[in-house]
Parts: C-alpha cells; structure tokens; sequence
C-alpha cells in the first residue's frame, strides 16, 4: 500500500513536467527601447501610462498600457495595452497583454502580444518609473 501512495505522489509531482510545453522565442530577437512619456491614475489601483521608442523590426512605437492588480496582490497583477507602430511607410498595430511583479523600483514584465500582421511575440522586460525608461527582450513565437 505504501509503495502504491509513493508511486501516485511522485506521478502527481512530475505529470506537471511531461506534459508541460516550452515556449519557443524563435530567430531574429531584439531590444526595445522606450522612454515613458506619461503616467497617471484616477482610482489609486489602476495605473495609465504611455511611452514612446524604437523596437527593432517595426521602428518608432507608441504603446498605452494599463496596470491592474485584479487579484489585490499589491506588488504584481496584469496589464492590457495597445501599440501603433511605423517604419518608413509601412504601419503596424497590436495588442499587449501580461503580467508584472515589482522588483524594488522596477516592474517585470511578462506579455504575448498580437501585431495585426498575424506575428505573436513574446516579450519579457522591465519598466523603470523613477528612471522613465521600459526596456523589453522581443521574439517572434514560433
């Protein structure tokens, strides 16, 4: 009998990890630079802000994010957001969505986003409100 509860934990702890499938951050990485233009709230919970910069591929980004923390954590909880890029003559737009924990006076952040050409990327950086500076890893999902 022992050995039979052995055997169902030790399945329950590492089924986790067989079926887990790792995300691909595929080929032509980049970094995105932004300055933070402007922030504010008007509820004290959720936070606006907006921020200008290059990333790569797509050239000059406008981003909007807004900050929420549904699950009153205090020191994390999600975003939504939207951006609107252009690069010579061509112009793109997506959707951000994700998560953030704040680390000191820094936020990680963690977002798939959606660019209106059919491209998801997988984004991962850190907002730096008392430096007015967001600086993300971005890769194509592959």
């Amino acid at each position: 009998m022992l050995k039979k509860i052995v055997l169902i934990l030790t399945a329950a702890l590492f089924m986790p990890f067989a079926v887990a499938q790792d995300l691909d951050y595929g080929e032509g990485e980049f970094t995105a630079n932004f300055d933070i233009d402007s922030a504010h709230t008007t509820d004290g919970t959720n936070y606006k802000i907006s921020a200008t910069g290059e990333a790569g591929p797509y050239g000059r980004v406008w981003l909007s994010y807004e900050f929420t923390d549904k699950l009153g954590l205090g020191d994390s909880g999600e975003f939504t957001g939207f951006a609107w890029t252009q690069n010579g003559e061509q112009f793109a737009t997506a959707t951000l969505q994700g998560v953030y924990r704040r680390e000191g006076t820094v936020f990680k952040m963690y977002s798939l986003d959606m660019v209106s050409d059919g491209v998801i990327n997988i984004v991962s950086g850190e907002a730096d409100f008392v430096a007015k500076t967001m600086t993300f890893k971005v890769s194509q999902l592959k």
